[in-house]
């Protein structure tokens, strides 16, 4: 009987695995689908004149031609990782203060921040646009940059994360007679490191891509990221080279192409530190 259960059970292993790398390679088919479709579109541009296509860089090149990439890009390099990094440190210090600090009204104040995640930003526009108007910054990148600061999520994580470190090491360090900054900066938030590169990745990647408030809170050209110039190609009521336009799109993705590459260990080991406490 153990003879016959070691025969049967070698076939539907492979089953379950040709199972499993059938469903892993459909998603994964249906997930590049697009992108290469985009590439190729860029790589092979349409001739006006012969009606015919033409294998080649051209589109990249009128990407450069047409609009100021590289001032694009560098506004939305500056507005991303001054947002990713002032919502690392943000989160970090919020994070560890609800973690690890005791006083009155500590849940309501968090429960009203966790309430903040489920508020659409369609609904907060118009008294942010107020605000920074108020403020003077409106058309400035600082426009973009200062109301993303504070992050729901990222305290939510950074406190999560907190929480799963031992209280044992704040005691330690203050009989060694570390204050609180010190105990946060030196002792604690090393540990977190897993978390604070889960904030700036997302951070990266979403604003890196933002579209939606960089339309409403900047006006002059010289102020437009990457994602809001890229529109410019479309030309006038769409007239635009569909092939210069989706090599825009490409050239736009190498950045978080590459953060994503470099980046994808420490998160994964964020995650899986997250999922281990």
């Amino acid at each position: 009987m153990s003879t016959a259960a070691t025969e049967v059970r070698p076939p539907r292993g492979r089953l379950a695995a040709a199972g499993k790398y059938t469903v892993l390679g459909v998603a994964a088919l249906l997930t590049l689908a697009p992108v290469v479709w985009t590439l190729i579109t860029a790589l092979t541009p349409s001739n006006i004149d012969t009606n015919e296509t033409e294998f080649g860089l051209g589109a990249f090149a009128d990407v450069f031609n047409q609009i100021p990439i590289l001032l694009y890009t560098w506004n939305s390099a500056l507005v991303t990782l001054l947002i990713a990094a002032g919502q690392m440190l943000t989160a970090a210090m919020a994070g560890y203060v609800f973690a690890r600090f005791d006083f009155t009204g500590k849940r309501i104040l968090f429960g009203a921040i966790l309430a903040t995640m489920m508020v659409p930003m369609q609904v907060t526009i118009v008294p942010v646009f107020m605000l920074i108007r108020g403020m003077g910054l409106a058309d400035t990148l600082l426009a973009l940059i200062v109301p993303m600061i504070p992050t729901a999520f990222g305290t939510f994580l950074m406190r999560q994360y907190f929480m799963g470190l031992p209280p044992e090491l704040a005691e330690a360090a203050q009989i060694d007679g570390a204050g609180p900054w010190k105990i946060f900066f030196g002792v604690y938030l090393p540990l977190a490191t897993p978390g604070l590169a889960i904030v700036g990745i997302l951070a990266f990647n979403y604003h890196w891509n933002e579209f939606f408030r960089p339309l409403i809170l900047t006006i002059s050209e010289q102020n437009f990221t990457l994602p809001l110039g890229l529109v410019t190609l479309q030309g006038n009521l769409g007239t635009g080279s569909v092939a210069t336009v989706l090599a825009g799109v490409i050239l736009s993705m190498i950045p978080a192409a590459l953060v994503f590459v470099f980046g994808q260990k420490p998160l994964r080991e964020g995650l899986t530190a997250g999922i281990s406490k």
